[in-house]
């Protein structure tokens, strides 16, 4: 099983602890890659979500090898039989405790933001990491949420070595695991996206959940009115419920749409990264899935370009019910196609679009009907993909450019190549869409 990104991953794991709903569980994420996965898990199960924040205690002359852990409130979880077969002295094993209580409690502190741990007395904790490599993280943190109260523990993550689950599997009350492929070597081989989690994004996370579901969406409104607009919400598209991001900032005079050809796009950093850039540029955005978390598991459906331009068609139908203004496209990789394709359209009436390492020569003829000004972003270290958007360049008879990040790779990875993306796609959208308004 191959999970888009830890969204993703929160959102298919979730799917398979529903069983836990009437239980009024607690969700606890293992920072900081945990996090973002019992995000969605919480989100699901509509169940609190606090961040369980553990060190392990290494060995001194061997810190790979743990003879314990520590956790918030004093807990100590240690190894007799390990502190007795190394031989290993009180006063080393005191520094190393010391060293990392004040790293544990300066976490704590970064991730909570000044709110209170949760109190886990007499309740379900599932404890939820974005994988498991050894497992002895996981379990040092099933082991300090037993002795915080807990009166069953749960251990929940997306991906595990089989050995590594059996031993899991045996000390805790219930063990959840999606897939243990005996070909495992790293977690994040089994992700498309593994990119870190930075401490922010945790912290955001869990003030998001702290703040609870907040109160029902006002009435559509398009940022006009002098009011920023932020809500999740449901998009109709071609018989489709699709899950969508709507950002306008107060007195917004366009909007993009964003077309990834995968799941869960919209919990795409790089995709957020650009819609950051967008919004603080004054710029609307609409970051949604053009696939099901079902559908993007079959990778034939990432190249379904009729299917993906249909959908985003249709959701563009019903953007324009809520938002004023021209609307632009962003796409990536075979979404760049469908944004292209559906720009093509006749009476598309687009702006703009912006092609992100995209595969344009998968709309094929449908490129000379273009008409929207079109931005072609390729890295300079993707010579494939170059290549295929140079002549898709030469095949659009639209107000074309291609621009290339000087050694870029595909994913755009390299230090400042994310941002010079994200400043292209900001200048091209200012420059058409906004003088269109």
């Amino acid at each position: 099983m191959l999970f888009t990104d830890r969204a993703d991953a929160g959102h298919r794991l979730a799917e398979a602890l529903q069983h836990l709903r009437g239980e009024e569980p607690i969700v606890l994420g293992l920072p900081r890659g945990g996090v973002p996965v019992a995000f969605h898990v919480a989100r699901s199960l509509q169940a609190p979500l606090d961040v369980i924040v553990v060190r392990k205690l290494g060995v001194p002359y061997q810190r790979e090898l743990g003879f314990g852990a520590i956790g918030e409130g004093g807990v100590r979880v240690i190894s007799d039989d390990i502190v007795r077969r190394g031989r290993l002295e009180q006063a080393d094993l005191a520094s190393v405790e010391h060293a990392e209580a004040a790293e544990l409690a300066r976490q704590a502190e970064r991730f909570r933001a000044g709110r209170p741990r949760l109190d886990l007395a007499g309740r379900t904790a599932i404890v939820v990491d974005d994988g498991i490599a050894t497992g002895a993280t996981a379990a040092a943190a099933c082991e300090v949420v037993r002795a915080h109260g807990a009166a069953r523990v749960v251990l929940a993550v997306p991906v595990a070595p089989p050995d590594a689950a059996e031993r899991l599997r045996a000390s805790t009350d219930e063990f959840v695991c999606l897939s243990t492929p005996f070909a495992f070597s790293a977690v994040g081989e089994w992700y498309r996206d593994f990119s870190q989690t930075p401490d922010d994004e945790v912290v955001s996370l869990l003030a998001q959940a702290a703040a609870g579901p907040g109160p029902a969406a006002p009435a559509p409104s398009d940022g006009a009115d002098g009011k920023d607009v932020q809500e999740e919400l449901m998009i109709d598209a071609a018989g489709v419920r699709l899950t969508g991001d709507l950002t306008v900032p107060a007195g917004a005079r366009a909007v993009v749409m964003f077309a990834h050809g995968s799941g869960s796009s919209r919990h795409s950093p790089r995709n957020r990264r650009v819609a950051t850039a967008l919004n603080q540029a004054g710029l609307g955005t609409l970051l949604f899935d053009l696939l099901t978390p079902a559908e993007e598991a079959n990778r034939a459906n990432v190249f379904d370009i009729e299917t993906l331009a249909d959908r985003l068609t249709d959701a563009t139908g019903w953007l324009r019910g809520r938002v004023a203004g021209p609307i632009g496209y962003f796409g990536a990789s075979t979404g760049a196609a469908a944004a292209l394709q559906a720009a093509a359209a006749p009476g598309a009436d687009i702006g703009a679009v912006v092609s992100r390492g995209g595969r344009p020569d998968l709309a094929g003829p449908l490129l000379p009907g273009v008409q929207a000004p079109t931005l072609l972003i390729v890295g300079g270290n993707d010579p494939q993909v170059l290549d295929l958007n140079r002549e898709a360049e030469a095949a659009l008879r639209c107000e074309t450019c291609l621009e290339i990040v000087p050694g870029a790779t595909h994913l755009f990875e390299e230090h400042g190549a994310l941002q010079q993306v994200a400043d292209l796609a900001r200048d091209w959208f200012t420059s058409h869409l906004v003088t269109q308004a």
